[in-house]
């Protein structure tokens, strides 16, 4: 007789044992489907005697097992995505949102292709002294108030913390809605240093570094403008839109002016140096939900670099 039973994950392939049957759990990757979709599990064994229903009921609860290792004990993974939203939107304000999107950009861009270190970890709790991170540590004690009270309800990880709450932010600024699958593992330990482009690259190492971590020239564009809200001076700090890119056409760091000489990094002002990147800057200058789009996707991407995900 054949059982077949459906639990949930957001996992590869694998295959579950359960004594007296063997099961073959079939898991989706989460680039597929949305957190926790349906997995179906079924029994291999040749037997064709009727289980009976305490058997079934071994099998019943066997499941429940399973499930209790990805699903949280007192709410749906919808309900838990809507609560850390919801608490997170408490402790991240517009003027707070570009320090916890530079979170996400910090803890996810250590990820390299080649040996498949870094990447989105929660590892950037231990890295706040590093130079590059000057800053972050005030970000992550915000987003520590909200985690208090989420975890109190279902534990996240930092991980998953860090990749919902810069999604978020970049709502509450009037971007994009971005969606985030949850099941991240965090790091014990920090990533290794150096790991993140410097402000000072020109174009072509620009394009090489993020190459390096799985990124086209048009996804380096589109994640650039995440500049558009916070100090950089590219518009209003506090509004998620495509200024960045029309601003960036004006060059105006070139001005003989203080003030605007100091409009963006020498990494962004690289960006209209160079054909390729110029090309998408132009695209999304004039066309800001074609740049919402790209970031989106480019985001979504970015926060599950290098991710460990949960299994069984």
């Amino acid at each position: 007789m054949t059982t077949t039973t459906a639990i949930t994950s957001p996992m590869g392939s694998s295959v579950c044992r359960s004594s007296p049957f063997k099961f073959k759990c079939k898991f989706e990757s989460p680039a597929k489907i949305r957190p926790f979709s349906s997995v179906r599990c079924v029994s291999d064994d040749p037997g064709s005697v009727p289980v009976s229903s305490r058997r079934k009921m071994v099998v019943l609860l066997s499941t429940v097992q399973l499930l209790s290792q990805f699903l949280p004990p007192n709410a749906k993974a919808e309900d838990i995505q809507s609560l850390m939203r919801n608490e997170i939107r408490k402790v991240v304000t517009k003027g707070k949102a570009a320090g916890v999107l530079r979170l996400v950009f910090h803890d996810a861009g250590t990820f390299e292709l080649d040996d498949n270190t870094g990447g989105i970890n929660g590892s950037i709790a231990y890295e706040l002294e590093r130079p590059e991170n000057a800053g972050l540590k005030r970000s992550l004690k915000v987003l520590a108030k909200a985690k208090v009270n989420i975890d109190a309800i279902q534990p996240v990880s930092w991980a998953d913390m860090i990749a919902v709450a810069g999604s978020e932010a970049v709502s509450i600024c009037g971007g994009p809605t971005i969606p985030v699958v949850l099941g991240r593992l965090d790091s014990t330990e920090p990533d290794p240093e150096d790991k993140l482009p410097p402000e000072t690259l020109s174009a072509s190492g620009l394009k090489e570094c993020f190459k390096r971590k799985g990124f086209s020239t048009q996804e380096l564009v589109a994640l650039s403008g995440a500049h558009t809200i916070g100090s950089k001076g590219f518009g209003a700090p506090t509004v998620f839109d495509n200024a960045y890119y029309k601003i960036l056409l004006e060059k105006p760091w070139t001005s003989t002016s203080k003030m605007t000489s100091m409009i963006g990094l020498p990494s962004d002002h690289a960006l209209v140096d160079d054909d390729e990147c110029l090309r998408w800057v132009k695209q999304y200058a004039e066309d800001q939900d074609k740049f919402f789009k790209d970031f989106t996707n480019a985001y979504v991407k970015l926060a599950n670099s290098g991710a460990k995900w949960k299994i069984l």
